[in-house]
């Protein structure tokens, strides 16, 4: 069997580690929704932000879940705007659990973008 269609084999197929992504990001968009509704980020645009961005990895989150592209896109992004998050606030308040919770989320980004997770996607 030649490598072309080893590739043709695999598309469609899902990896264990995106479900695994997937139950983490949503878990991830709840907490952050809750929060928002109970006026952790304040009650302007922050909130409204917040939910904004949310309601896009949501989203994200079910089209990946769908092995689409557009998913997929909306979940790398997520990902790297929560660790990106996490390491701006450990700067400010010095809390270790926000580092290794950032460097968690990392490795998903990186998982998510290596060929071999993009090749299965539609």
């Amino acid at each position: 069997m030649g490598e072309t269609e080893e590739r043709a084999g695999v598309k469609g197929q899902m990896l264990p580690g995106i479900a695994a992504i997937c139950l983490y990001m949503i878990l991830m968009t709840t907490v952050n929704v809750y929060a928002a509704l109970h006026g952790a980020f304040g009650a302007g645009a922050a909130k409204s932000g917040v939910l904004a961005l949310c309601t896009l990895l949501a989203a994200g989150i079910f089209g990946l879940l769908r092995l689409r592209r557009w998913g997929w896109a909306l979940v790398t992004a997520g990902c790297l705007l929560f660790a990106a998050g996490d390491f701006y606030s450990f700067s400010k308040i010095h809390q270790a659990f926000l580092l290794v919770r950032g460097l968690f989320v990392l490795a998903f980004f990186l998982y998510l973008v290596r060929q071999e997770t993009r090749e299965r996607l539609h």
